[in-house]
């Protein structure tokens, strides 16, 4: 049985088919659940939006007025009625992400993927801030996506 639901909107953006991307999604966020080691019954949703949408919220939270791939923001809310604790929503820019994904000669799949791990982990305290943050979270993103068949996203591209 499954401990942990990942909800995924489709909203806006250059998505594949809401439902292939879903199953994307929630493959990927349960991978760095598991990879991080989350033991207790969690939940998240995950916005597919659209780069002028995740524009507006980077804006709005960060003070950054620019689209960005992914956001992550940890909730602090109640459960979800019969549901389990929620640890946040992550969110995403479609135009940022294909654009990215075709730049670093990645399939869409494995890009989205790789930031959805990287916005779940977020969700559970990890960061970048420090050197020795960045290379914990990043040893610990590639041992998720080893998981699904996903290459080393910090490899160089040969």
């Amino acid at each position: 049985m499954n401990k942990w639901t990942v909800e995924v909107s489709l909203d806006e953006g250059e998505w594949p088919d809401g439902e292939e991307a879903a199953d994307w999604c929630s493959r990927a966020a349960c991978a760095a659940l598991t990879g991080a080691g989350c033991t207790r019954p969690a939940g998240l949703s995950v916005l597919l939006g659209s780069d002028a949408e995740i524009r507006e919220l980077n804006r709005r939270f960060r003070g950054l007025d620019r689209p960005t791939n992914v956001l992550s923001f940890p909730s602090g809310a109640a459960p979800w009625p019969g549901g389990p604790p929620p640890l946040g929503e992550i969110a995403l820019a479609g135009e940022t992400v294909r654009r990215e994904a075709l730049e670093q000669q990645k399939t869409l799949h494995d890009h989205l993927c790789h930031l959805v791990v990287h916005g779940t982990l977020h969700l559970l305290g990890f960061d970048h801030e420090t050197d020795e943050e960045a290379c914990r979270m990043e040893r610990l993103e590639v041992r998720c996506l080893e998981t699904l068949s996903i290459a080393d996203p910090y490899r160089e591209q040969g």
